[in-house]
C-alpha cells in the first residue's frame, strides 16, 4: 500500500484528508491489502499475520478494534491515542464512516506539553516535526508557543523558527530567551552541515577567477602549477619543467567580490529567511567576499551589521505584510560600488506589490552595468514553491532566470555568479 494515499481513506488516525498521519510511514506494510478490503478475509494466522492486523489497526484508528479484530494494547494504544488528539477530531470535513472520535489537545498548555512528550517518545524526529507543524495548523496552538515550557518541549526546526519569528513581536520577556535558545540551536546545526561546503565550495570558484600566470616565487601554487605541467614531464630527470606558473598575487587576499542577498520575509518565505541568514553569515565570514543582507517586505531593513550573528539577523526580521521589490532592489542597487565584481542574489516569491514595471527596469539596469542577477524563488528543501509565474518568465526574458534552490544546491550556485559561468539550474 503506497503511504502517499493512506490519509484519504477510513477515519482516526488518518482521516484527515489532504495531511495523512505521519505513523503510517512507519507503520504500514508496503503489500498490505487495499484499504476497502475486510482485514479480517485475507489476514492470515500467525504472527505475521498479528503484526498485519496491528499495523492495519493503527492505520484505520476507529473505535474499538474497528473491524480488524485486534484492539490496542500498551504502547500501541498511546500511540493510537497520541495520534487520535491531533488528527481524530473531524475538523477537517467530518468522518466519513459516522465514527466520532473527540479526543484532542483542549487549549491547555499541561496537555499540550505532555502530547508533545508522548509524541517524542513514540515516534522518530522526522515525523514529530510534521505532527508538531499540523498540531499549530490544525488545531490553532501557535500562542501556547508564547509559554517557554512549551517552547521546552517541542521538537526544533526550520518550520518551528519561522512560527516563532512570525510571533516573536508578541512574545512577553519571559519567553524570548527560551525562543532565542530554539532559534539557535536549529542555526548552529544548519551551519555546520552547510558551511564547510559552502567556503570550500566558493573559496575554489574565487581562487580560479584569481588565478595569475606570472606569480610571485611565495604566491606560486605548486600543485596546479604541477598539474598545469606534466605535459613536461622529463623521465630521464624524474621531474617536471614549469614552463606555466599558476598562482594568486596578493590582491588575493583582499575583497574581490561583493555579494548582496536580498530577501523576502513575507510569511510564505520563512523557511527561505532562515536559511538566508545562515548563508550570510557564512559569505560574511570569508574575508575575500564582501556580503550584504537586505530584508524587506513593505519596507526594506539592511541587516549587514548584524550579518556576523544568524539569530540576531533573524529576530530583526518580521515575517508577514506585504511586498515591495522594487524598493528593495533600489536599496541594493545604491549600495553596489563595484558592479562587474557584485552578485545580487533575489530571494523572493516574486509576488509584487509596488511597481512591477520598475522593479524590472531596475534589474535591467543592473545586468546592464555588469551585476550578476540571481532570483530564487525558495531556498529551502520544501519543493516546488508558488510564486508570480508572469514575473518570473519577465526576468527569465532580461536573462535573470528564477528557480527554487535548495540549501545544498546554493554553494554551487553562487561559485558559478561568481566565476560568470552559466548557472547549474535544477531541473523542474
Amino acid at each position: 500500500m503506497s503511504t502517499g494515499t493512506t490519509g484519504t481513506t477510513g477515519t482516526g488516525t488518518t482521516g484527515t484528508g489532504t495531511t495523512g498521519t505521519p505513523a503510517t510511514t512507519a507503520t504500514t506494510p508496503d503489500t498490505a491489502p487495499g484499504p476497502t478490503a475486510d482485514p479480517s478475509t485475507v489476514v492470515h494466522a500467525g504472527p505475521a499475520g498479528d503484526e498485519r492486523l496491528r499495523r492495519w489497526r493503527l492505520v484505520l484508528g476507529g473505535g474499538e478494534s474497528d473491524g480488524t479484530g485486534r484492539a490496542l494494547t500498551g504502547t500501541d494504544a498511546a500511540m493510537d491515542g497520541a495520534l487520535t488528539a491531533l488528527y481524530g477530531r473531524g475538523n477537517q470535513g467530518g468522518d466519513r464512516t459516522g465514527r466520532d472520535r473527540s479526543a484532542g489537545l483542549g487549549a491547555s498548555a499541561p496537555s499540550v506539553a505532555r502530547w508533545l512528550g508522548d509524541i517524542r517518545t513514540y515516534f522518530p524526529s522526522s515525523v514529530v516535526q510534521v505532527m508538531q507543524r499540523d498540531a499549530i495548523d490544525r488545531l490553532g496552538l501557535a500562542t501556547l508557543l508564547l509559554e517557554p515550557e512549551m517552547l521546552e518541549a517541542v521538537e526544533a526546526d526550520v518550520h518551528l523558527v519561522g512560527t516563532l519569528l512570525s510571533l516573536h513581536q508578541a512574545m512577553p520577556e519571559t519567553t524570548r530567551e527560551t525562543a532565542r535558545a530554539v532559534v539557535r540551536k536549529v542555526v548552529d546545526d544548519l551551519e555546520r552541515r552547510l558551511a564547510t561546503r559552502t567556503r570550500a565550495t566558493l573559496t575554489g570558484a574565487l581562487d580560479r577567477s584569481a588565478r595569475i600566470s606570472r606569480p610571485r616565487h611565495r604566491d606560486i601554487d605548486w600543485d596546479r602549477t604541477i598539474r598545469a605541467n606534466l605535459k613536461n614531464y622529463l623521465p630521464e630527470h624524474r621531474t617536471v619543467v614549469p614552463e606555466r606558473l599558476i598562482g594568486h598575487g596578493r590582491a588575493s587576499r583582499a575583497i574581490r567580490k561583493e555579494v548582496v542577498l536580498c530577501v523576502d520575509q513575507s510569511g510564505s518565505m520563512a523557511a527561505s529567511v532562515v536559511h538566508a541568514s545562515v548563508f550570510g553569515a557564512v559569505l560574511a565570514s570569508m574575508r575575500s567576499i564582501a556580503t550584504r543582507l537586505v530584508v524587506f517586505d513593505t519596507a526594506v531593513v539592511d541587516l549587514t551589521d548584524r550579518i556576523d550573528d544568524p539569530v540576531d539577523v533573524l529576530f530583526g526580521t518580521q515575517l508577514g505584510g506585504g511586498t515591495d521589490i522594487n524598493r528593495a532592489l533600489a536599496h541594493c542597487q545604491s549600495k553596489i560600488t563595484r558592479p562587474a565584481d557584485t552578485v545580487v542574489a533575489l530571494i523572493s516569491d516574486l509576488y509584487e506589490g509596488g511597481i512591477r514595471d520598475e522593479m524590472l527596469k531596475r534589474v535591467a539596469a543592473m545586468k546592464a552595468s555588469g551585476v550578476q542577477f540571481i532570483a530564487l524563488l525558495a531556498l529551502s528543501d520544501e519543493g516546488a514553491p508558488a510564486y508570480d509565474r508572469d514575473h518570473a518568465a519577465a526576468l527569465a526574458a532580461l536573462g535573470a532566470p528564477a528557480f527554487a534552490c535548495t540549501p545544498d544546491l546554493f554553494p554551487e550556485i553562487m561559485a558559478a555568479a561568481l566565476e560568470k559561468r552559466p548557472l547549474p539550474i535544477p531541473a523542474t
